[in-house]
């Protein structure tokens, strides 16, 4: 199985772009978690919601124009598929949860707060943090396959961004948040690109308005995890630098 994870930042955007088409045409996804899409289904082209090669799901924002996840399955696989929102005692009233079960494994595609607005808004980002934490902890435990993926909104540690010292300060690599991923860790969860390339600079993030693709100059705040159980399954995992039209870029994870 091929799943792909990418924050569009604009699915609408992203298709008038080509771009999102060019990557379903290379990569052939049988799962594509997007995050970001700034869209309700309403607002969408029959490309979009009717697709004959995948089916289709969306959970967006009660505000327009703001985060919103979707899961695109593969039709060959989508009978009997499940697919939900949101988790126990959080509403998910800004579309960042989309859940989807594929018989005994689940696959989530997370768009988790950045937290920078306002002091509240940052709480609410480590609220976040451990009420999804314990939700996909509960799920391993009870016996379910799960992988989780998305625009996490933090660099875990100093080879993830560019300019790590400039940004001790930052939204997305304060202590804190940095302290949950290693939190997550512990609890059995595997960064797999991190555990493959403990030394390899690889980012999927940079701002728009600076240059910063073309220079490099780039976070890594998009994930894969699996528990620890699950990574003998892992045959690869990869971030597509090279495909454009969003300020991120995917992330591949492939397993058997």
């Amino acid at each position: 199985m091929k799943i792909i994870s990418w924050n569009v930042n604009g699915i609408r955007a992203i298709e008038k772009k080509g771009e999102l088409d060019v990557l379903l045409a290379v990569q052939d996804p049988d799962v594509l978690l997007l995050q970001e899409t700034k869209a309700n289904r309403d607002q969408l082209s029959e490309h979009l919601t009717e697709n004959p090669d995948y089916a289709q799901f969306y959970h967006s924002a009660e505000k327009k124009g703001y985060s919103g996840v979707s899961t695109w399955v593969k039709r060959s696989l989508a009978e009997g598929a499940e697919f939900s929102t949101g988790m126990p005692g959080f509403d998910d009233t800004e579309g960042r949860i989309g859940r989807i079960d594929l018989g005994d494994t689940t696959i989530f595609g997370v768009y988790f707060p950045n937290g920078g607005k306002s002091e509240a808004a940052w709480d609410d980002k480590l609220v976040f943090y451990e009420k999804f934490l314990g939700y996909v902890n509960d799920l391993r435990d009870a016996g379910q396959t799960v992988i989780w993926a998305g625009d996490v909104n933090c660099a875990h540690e100093e080879i993830d961004l560019a300019r790590p010292k400039d940004n001790m300060k930052s939204i997305g690599f304060l202590p804190e948040e940095r302290a949950w991923v290693s939190k997550v860790i512990e609890n059995g969860w595997v960064d797999i690109y991190r555990h493959n390339n403990p030394e390899t600079v690889m980012y999927s993030w940079w701002h728009m308005r600076s240059g910063a693709r073309a220079r490099n100059v780039g976070w890594r705040i998009d994930y894969f995890f699996v528990d620890e159980a699950t990574m003998g399954k892992v045959t690869d995992m990869t971030y597509l630098n090279d495909q454009m039209g969003s300020d991120h870029c995917p992330v591949v994870l492939e397993i058997t």
